[in-house]
């Protein structure tokens, strides 16, 4: 039952920073400046964004709530913390600001933050890392698209 309202809680935390993301960039994906850059081939269409991040927030909500019930610790809530602000702020820092240097470091601290998790931190989680995967393989693939589009614009 505490796994389940954690995960419940963490749900709402991550939906909420999706959403606060989304407010930040404001029309970002749909806005001149970014449809005219040039884009990586493997750019995925929009609806894939939505998809994605819905289902990474479910998995990365259940990974937290079974962390939080083996090791509700500063340390655990610090890095979360972290987490939570670098993946808001990306949306910010790229889409609002056009500071598209800035969100690829912005966005490899974040990816290297849940290798750590997932390397680091889930010994007391066990299978549950796996959570993680979805989360550091889309990770992976925006860095790969902030790399370009720096390289190639």
């Amino acid at each position: 039952m505490k796994q389940l309202k954690l995960t419940l809680l963490f749900l709402i935390i991550n939906f909420s920073g999706l959403a606060i993301g989304s407010w930040l960039m404001e029309n970002g994906p749909l806005s001149t400046w970014y449809t005219n850059l040039n884009q990586a081939p493997w750019t995925p269409p929009g609806v894939v964004f939505g998809i994605a991040w819905t289902f990474i927030m479910i998995c990365f909500s259940i990974y937290l709530g079974k962390l939080f019930i083996e090791e509700n610790n500063q340390k655990n809530k610090s890095i979360f913390l972290l987490q939570f602000i670098l993946n808001v702020s990306w949306n910010f820092i790229f889409f609002h600001q056009k500071l598209v240097l800035f969100a690829l470091v912005t966005i490899a601290i974040l990816t290297a933050l849940l290798f750590m998790y997932f390397f680091k931190f889930s010994s007391k989680v066990g299978n549950y890392k796996y959570l993680l995967l979805p989360y550091m393989i889309w990770l992976c693939i925006a860095t790969s698209l902030n790399l370009y589009i720096l390289i190639h614009n």
